[in-house]
């Protein structure tokens, strides 16, 4: 099971803190939320990469997102050379200010360039270390499906796939039938994406990637309150400001709220503008 990546939840300093819960629900690995592939940029600037692979008993894969194959190649050198022994391409993301400029999801509709960074992809981390996570298409469900001949030309360490077009984002039914579609034309492993339980493999019955459904549940652990006080600590000696904690807390509680213990306490931590006033609303939670 991986753990999937979920921009500005899924962090490194949340998988250090939340380590024992992601070890006890069986993750193995955790792809990393998006780093661009731009220009200029340095993936290990930050601190997401900046610490190494090495993360307690789970494999660490960045992904990174963009359309320039050049820049791809760079981050990709840079971030082997720190230890990585794998990474991922983002051709999922749905956003639309994301996908407009050709990037996540917009990829798909730009099959030369998908081309282009699979080859880059493959060419630096190796046969059998690069990977993709994609939607299954744009507006339709059977774009991803006509792209397979592109993707099965370079050896994939796997292919991810959110059964959702990105006009959908996370609304509506996820198609699995067109899922199947993809994964039986496939060369490479396809594993499962969207609105699965903790164990996936009771339900679909081959390898998951597992997102939003974990962090939910972290919400029901009895020691809820003080993992999220310890997330709020970590999270203050590595940002700067109680504004840009809270923000980080309350994209974390967001996925609890429809939780009983959390949903009579949403409202107040919503409008909570000091991270004291935050924590003395939320930390009583189971």
């Amino acid at each position: 099971m991986i753990l999937a990546p979920l921009r500005g939840v899924t962090l490194r300093c949340f998988r250090e803190v939340f380590a024992d819960a992601i070890r006890e629900a069986g993750f193995t690995e955790a792809v990393t939320p998006f780093v661009s592939a731009m220009p200029g940029v340095d993936p290990l600037a930050g601190r997401e990469l900046a610490g190494g692979a090495a993360e307690g008993a789970i494999v660490v894969t960045p992904q990174f997102i963009g359309k320039d194959p050049e820049s791809l190649r760079r981050c990709l050198r840079r971030v082997r050379e720190a230890g990585f022994a794998t990474a991922d391409l983002n051709c999922g993301c749905p956003f639309p200010m994301v996908r407009r400029k050709g990037r996540g999801s917009g990829i798909l509709r730009t099959p030369d360039v998908l081309r282009r960074m699979l080859e880059v992809g493959c060419e630096e981390m190796g046969e059998g270390r690069f990977s993709v996570k994609a939607r299954l298409g744009v507006d339709a469900p059977d774009e991803l499906e006509r792209l397979m001949p592109i993707l099965n030309e370079f050896p994939l360490r796997r292919l991810a796939v959110h059964a959702r077009t990105a006009r959908q984002m996370y609304a509506g039914e996820c198609d699995w039938a067109a899922f199947e579609l993809v994964a039986s034309a496939a060369k490479m492993p396809v594993v499962a994406n969207g609105d699965l339980p903790v164990a996936p493999v009771d339900v679909i019955g081959r390898e998951a990637m597992v997102g939003r459904a974990f962090i939910r549940s972290l919400g029901e652990r009895e020691d809820a309150g003080e993992l999220l006080a310890r997330y709020a600590e970590a999270s203050r000696r590595e940002l700067s400001g109680d504004r840009a904690v809270l923000g980080r807390l309350k994209e974390l509680v967001a996925y609890w709220r429809p939780l009983p213990a959390w949903s009579r306490r949403w409202n107040a931590i919503k409008i909570c503008r000091l991270l004291e006033e935050f924590l003395s609303v939320a930390i009583g939670a189971p």
